[in-house]
């Protein structure tokens, strides 16, 4: 495991290098994102689910702003600052320049998100047969592991990281000795706790979890893990900063 004590506020890549694996990273994220919500979304009855932190963002916007077509865009957006300001708590210091840099983030790729959401809920057909539902879960499973190779280029590359993410780099190197599998586990208690006021705001109602969610809980982590080995192997971690 590569070892980032000893290289806090060290950069070796350029700028324009960290800006196109950040592009990369920032696209394979939100489609990652839209493909679990959509295979969900498309198969009936709903058992897929999408990823953890997604399922419980979408969960808690659509509860509050209802089933509109900007409801994503928001609940991305305002949850995700949200989180800026526990990373803050959590390195016990307010970064002004880190938190715009969430925000950086989190514009675009809620943006993404949004629009990538339209296009494939319209292209997509609901799942009507064995075949299609097979299908539909391995894009699923597909989708985590997009987000996951996401998350290991855009945290390595520490250009600016969305919150969750920003959130799970502090637990990693801060709290869990750079274990990305159990700052996952641990990253994952805010969208619990998001997932929870939507299920009492909406009671019976709860969306976007099944067995993508569990295998997102139990193996998005790990994946994170291995893509930090595997790609774009010469890529290492840039300037971390986890707070004192």
């Amino acid at each position: 495991m590569e070892n980032v004590g000893d290289k806090k506020a060290q950069r070796s890549l350029s700028m324009s290098s960290s800006i196109a694996y950040f592009i990369i990273s920032l696209i394979f994220n939100s489609f990652g994102n839209v493909l679990t919500l959509v295979t969900s979304a498309h198969v009936h009855p709903s058992f897929l689910g999408s990823a953890y932190w997604t399922a419980g963002e979408a969960n808690l916007g659509n509860a509050i702003l209802g089933d509109n077509s900007l409801a994503l865009f928001w609940a991305f957006l305002v949850l995700g600052m949200l989180v800026s300001f526990l990373n803050a708590l959590l390195m016990k210091q307010l970064d002004w320049k880190r938190i715009f840099g969430n925000f950086i983030f989190m514009l675009p790729f809620s943006i993404f998100i949004q629009w990538f959401s339209n296009i494939f809920n319209q292209i997509m057909p609901d799942a009507t047969t064995l075949p299609m539902v097979i299908l539909y879960t391995l894009i699923n499973f597909i989708g985590v592991g997009f987000i996951a190779t996401a998350i290991s280029i855009y945290q390595r590359v520490n250009l600016v990281l969305h919150p969750a993410d920003d959130l799970m780099q502090i637990l990693r190197f801060k709290y869990f000795k750079g274990s990305a599998f159990k700052a996952m586990w641990a990253s994952y208690i805010p969208p619990t706790i998001f997932a929870l006021i939507a299920f009492i705001i909406t009671f019976p109602s709860l969306y976007n979890f099944g067995i993508g969610t569990l295998f997102a809980f139990l193996f998005q982590g790990g994946i994170t893990g291995l893509a930090d080995r595997y790609v774009f192997r010469n890529l290492k971690h840039q300037a971390v900063d986890v707070g004192n």
